[in-house]
């Protein structure tokens, strides 16, 4: 475990792989840490760098007060990749980290050579919504809502697993304020306009029974990005790398070599 001090917050971060290999970098959603990809990492090909960090106010990572803006999540994760000396990277974000992905493409494509956007949008929700998830947390906490938030993450199937009450718990450390500031970043956020214009090789992955972002709604997003790709991974949720690790590993590792960013 490691710590990039980037001055008004501390990024938890961790390198897998092959330290001189081609750079992959994955950001995760809102409410979890980086072990939603353990079962991914493990299954990616030789010759990867694998970079994974916590997003401010998430795992072990600081938690600035909050709320946040989309422009300084994007910034924490422009900042971390100059920490670590990291250029033409496959930027890899799911839900939150999707949204990261986009805004840092947008801003530094010396940094980012391909993205994969996986469950995630241009524009999740409503600002309404998102606002009033931030009051409902702000008030009463994350566990009152744990239930629901499983029902969207998980397909019918994993719900009825006994690891379920792990991702659950997961969930509910989440520090308080860290969530509802992510919330906020996440209401404020259209990226519509700017992706649209990103000219890079990208891959959208969705979950059949994503009930967060559905997958006509990232099948739009990815659809801005000229020459893009699709794939829908049947039974799973919105964190299909949890669910379906495998199909999850083999379509993004075929992505890399299409790219030649794995040879």
């Amino acid at each position: 475990m490691q710590i990039a001090d980037l001055g008004d917050v501390q990024l938890h971060y961790r390198i897998d792989g092959d330290p001189n290999g081609n750079p992959i970098v994955f950001a995760n959603s809102l409410g979890t840490d980086l072990r939603v990809w353990d079962d991914v990492v493990a299954r990616l090909p030789a010759g990867l760098k694998i970079v994974r960090y916590d997003k401010r106010g998430h795992g072990l990572s600081s938690c600035p007060p909050a709320p946040y803006s989309m422009g300084a999540l994007v910034r924490d994760a422009e900042r971390l990749l100059d920490h670590l000396n990291l250029r033409d990277c496959v930027f890899v974000g799911l839900s939150i980290g999707g949204m990261i992905a986009q805004g840092l493409a947008g801003k530094r494509l010396d940094l980012v050579r391909a993205l994969v956007l996986s469950n995630t949008a241009a524009k999740i929700g409503t600002a309404e919504m998102w606002q009033e998830r931030v009051k409902a947390v702000q008030d009463h906490g994350i566990e009152p809502m744990a239930d629901t938030v499983m029902e969207r993450w998980f397909a019918r199937d994993f719900q009825a697993k006994p690891e379920l009450q792990l991702w659950r718990n997961m969930l509910v450390q989440q520090s308080r304020a860290g969530y509802a500031g992510c919330c906020a970043a996440i209401a404020g956020t259209d990226f519509y306009t700017p992706t649209s214009g990103l000219r890079l090789p990208c891959l959208g992955i969705a979950g059949s029974e994503d009930g967060a972002t559905p997958p006509d709604l990232v099948r739009e997003t990815v659809d801005l990005i000229p020459g893009s790709q699709f794939h829908l991974i049947q039974r799973a949720g919105h964190i299909p790398c949890v669910e379906q690790p495998g199909e999850y590993a083999a379509r993004l590792s075929q992505f890399l070599r299409e790219i030649g960013h794995n040879d």
